[in-house]
């Protein structure tokens, strides 16, 4: 199958600008909001969400990092339980906002709770991601989206970002 450009650029800016009001919009305003990044590329995701916010309400949102290898139930590890979040302030009692880059499966975002829910109590949990794809195993939802993609199993969605790859781009291959 041919590769095909579904977000360029300027799509992308868009839809992280559109996530960034939808996010203030429903909390109303930044109180309480941390933002955490899921490696790789939902970390530079989650930087360009905190910037918009910044440039929105002149607030800078905490935003840091979270690893979920050690919790993944597709990987074989060990069971020993580690912190794999990083963020300068204490997440109990925060509306933590987890962001990556393309929502497939789910398994992610459930490896992403185990992570955070082993180490802190936030209030609340919300979901952000660039490309929702569809093909849930598990019972996850999205609450902002950039683009909705419905896709085949066999198709890939392929996210390129400025600061890993040299270009911005989302692609179907």
């Amino acid at each position: 199958m041919a590769e095909r450009m579904i977000m360029d650029d300027a799509a992308i800016n868009r839809a992280l600008t559109r996530m960034s009001h939808e996010i203030l919009e429903k909390n109303k305003g930044t109180k309480d909001i941390v933002l955490l990044g899921v490696k790789t590329r939902g970390v530079h995701l989650a930087n360009r969400i905190e910037k918009k916010i910044k440039s929105i309400e002149d607030v800078k949102v905490p935003t840091g990092e979270i690893d979920v290898t050690h919790y993944r139930d597709d990987v074989e590890h060990s069971q020993i339980k580690v912190k794999s979040f990083d963020i300068e302030v204490d997440i109990n009692d925060k509306h933590v906002i987890i962001v990556d880059d393309v929502l497939y499966t789910g398994r992610t975002v459930r490896a992403s709770l185990d992570a955070i829910l082993d180490h802190a109590r936030p209030r609340k949990i919300s979901l952000a991601t660039l490309v929702d794809r569809g093909h849930r195993e598990l019972p996850i939802r999205a609450d902002y989206v950039g683009k909705n993609v419905p896709t085949a199993s066999n198709e890939s969605i392929v996210v390129e970002l400025e600061e890993i790859d040299d270009k911005t781009a989302v692609t179907l291959n």
